[in-house]
């Protein structure tokens, strides 16, 4: 599958669909390949029926503004350009009132997938 997008202008976002206990919901998450991890807004989670203030598990995440310990969720299923994974892992994480995206899109997402960016033509694609 490939996206457009905008080659000279700003982050390339990600239509991605999540599921949890309470249903599912379509966010738009930037593709990060400097992101070891997908992060998800912490709101999001608690709408989608996680607790994310329950987990005990905490992973060590470096930020731009150092390093904090946060919650790590395996969402019940995920999909983004065309590939599907369940039971994935999702950093939950406040992003600051600025941010003009749900969460980030890393590369653990990809693993043993191809993709391909190509800020020529304007689009990201996924084998």
């Amino acid at each position: 599958m490939s996206l457009p997008f905008n080659p000279e202008k700003g982050l390339i976002l990600i239509p991605t669909k999540l599921w949890g206990p309470n249903g599912d919901t379509i966010l738009q998450l930037a593709l990060d390949t400097g992101a070891t991890s997908c992060i998800v807004n912490w709101d999001i989670l608690i709408l989608l029926g996680y607790d994310p203030a329950i987990i005990s598990k905490r992973i060590k995440m470096t930020t731009g503004s150092g390093i904090e310990f946060v919650p790590q969720i395996a969402i019940e299923e995920i999909e983004a350009l065309g590939l599907k994974r369940w039971n994935f892992s999702f950093l939950c994480h406040t992003l600051p009132p600025s941010a003009t995206v749900d969460g980030v899109l890393g590369l653990d997402f990809f693993r043993g997938h191809k993709i391909i960016v190509d800020l020529l033509n304007g689009f990201v694609s996924i084998e």
